[in-house]
């Protein structure tokens, strides 16, 4: 008894640059526009010092974008991740959901990390 294996789980895992360390704010967040074998990943990086964290652009709770202005996807504090669309908050350092209506759910996170001062991802 197996089940489905999602299109990430079946696809080839591929480092990339996503852009040099000092691209994104510190702190601060970007929004990326990935091509990866014929798709397109909608991704955000957010920066809190020397850490970066890279997620799927896509809120759990309705699939859309998060943000409304490009590149802006923390809150005022840039304490959390905002989805503009429902208000809902998310963790930055591991994307879970701690208010809004998909409150325990999290953003699907990528594997990110800085080298020789650029941020690369795994997808």
């Amino acid at each position: 008894m197996g089940s489905a294996a999602s299109s990430r789980d079946r696809e080839a895992v591929t480092e990339h640059r996503l852009c040099a360390l000092e691209d994104i704010p510190n702190p601060g967040s970007v929004g990326f526009d990935l091509t990866c074998d014929d798709r397109t990943v909608r991704l955000m990086a957010i920066r809190q010092g020397g850490a970066v964290y890279v997620y799927e652009n896509s809120c759990p709770h309705r699939r859309l974008p998060l943000n409304f202005k490009p590149g802006q996807f923390l809150d005022a504090e840039k304490k959390y991740i905002l989805c503009t669309n429902h208000i809902a908050l998310f963790q930055i350092k591991d994307g879970l959901c701690v208010d809004g209506p998909c409150k325990g759910t999290s953003l699907y996170k990528f594997t990110a990390n800085v080298r020789d001062n650029d941020v690369i991802v795994t997808l």
